[in-house]
């Protein structure tokens, strides 16, 4: 089976349905194909229950759909999930779910791209064909687990942070959290509202402000001029420091190595954990099924240009959440995207 449209978009996170939603308003055909049966599956999903959007709600605005007035200025996963969905349905995306792309190459005798997905309600491989491909997997795709010396040793639970709800099943337990960034620290913090005796690891100096402090630190010299040179997010304190001083969280070095249930850390400290969630991040995953990318991304699956040229291949190829520039990055990727294909399109 082939099918044929002028765009095809791969994913439907928050990227894929913005692009989507700005080529129906030019009324470009597109199709998009999501490996999971839902859009943005990470956040309905794979987000623990108290995360909250880590940045002021304009700069997390979709194109062409703000907020609620009535939205509180940091957003609710919950509610940001009912605005995907309002978002959906208002500019008609309708994404093919449970289509895994295998490959994706650009065949120079037809001058088009040739995309095949299996299809896992029916078992059946897909072809689709396109002028235009849109890379929309980003930097978010696969969670990261590190390669801890002796972590196949663990007798306890070990996780990755897209699989933590909240810290219920937790409760009385010695609980180690890996990574001190935004997840880090916010499971951190949840687990010890659950009654874990929680432990995290921070390797290395990490900026750290409040909620409050966020909103003035958007400036160019702020601390996210950091983020946007290095990716690097500074801490969005949500209690977990307060935590830190009194002794209710303690801090740990890296780990060294693990036997059984005793994890030795570098400072030469050892304790005994029960559970181990490791907020380690996500990596891109687009070099697995894109074979003919002309040199748009590195061999991380990022893209070889910073921001802001960073979005556009060649032979029609474009990517979008690739920016380390979180939904404000998506937002102007999408938009710029749409626009260069409708110029395309109609020669201008």
């Amino acid at each position: 089976m082939t099918q044929e449209s002028v765009v095809v978009i791969v994913g439907a996170g928050p990227a894929g349905i913005a692009t989507s939603a700005c080529l129906n308003l030019l009324s470009i055909p597109n199709i998009v194909l999501e490996r999971e049966d839902c859009y943005a599956s990470l956040w309905q999903k794979k987000a623990y229950d108290r995360l909250k959007l880590h940045l002021a709600k304009s700069f997390c605005e979709l194109p062409h759909m703000p907020f609620p007035l009535s939205a509180p200025t940091f957003v609710p996963k919950d509610m940001f999930v009912q605005y995907l969905q309002n978002y959906v349905y208002q500019f008609n995306v309708a994404p093919l779910y449970q289509r895994s792309v295998e490959n994706a190459w650009y065949s120079r005798i037809a001058q088009k791209w040739v995309v095949t997905a299996k299809n896992w309600i029916s078992g059946l491989v897909e072809e689709y064909v396109c002028e235009f491909l849109v890379a929309a997997t980003g930097e978010n795709s696969e969670g990261i687990i590190p390669n801890v010396n002796g972590l196949d040793s663990f007798k306890g639970l070990f996780i990755h942070s897209s699989e933590y709800d909240n810290g219920k099943r937790f409760g009385h337990k010695d609980v180690l959290v890996v990574g001190a960034g935004n997840s880090g620290m916010e499971i951190a913090y949840d687990l010890c509202n659950w009654g874990a005796q929680t432990s995290i690891v921070v390797r290395s100096p990490i900026h750290v402000l409040t909620k409050e402090l966020v909103q003035l630190g958007m400036p160019f010299k702020g601390p996210f001029m950091i983020k946007n040179e290095t990716g690097r997010s500074p801490i969005i304190d949500v209690g977990t420091i307060s935590k830190i001083k009194t002794g209710d969280i303690e801090v740990m070095t890296a780990i060294e190595e693990i036997k059984g249930d005793q994890i030795k850390f570098t400072n030469g400290q050892e304790r005994q954990f029960d559970a181990i969630v490791f907020a380690t991040g996500f990596k891109s995953t687009v070099r697995k099924w894109l074979k003919d990318d002309g040199g748009l991304f590195n061999e991380n699956g990022m893209p070889k240009h910073k921001s802001p040229n960073h979005w556009k291949g060649e032979h029609g190829l474009y990517c979008v959440g690739f920016a380390s520039a979180g939904l404000f990055g998506i937002s102007n990727d999408a938009k710029n995207i749409a626009d260069d294909i409708f110029n395309i399109v109609h020669g201008n």
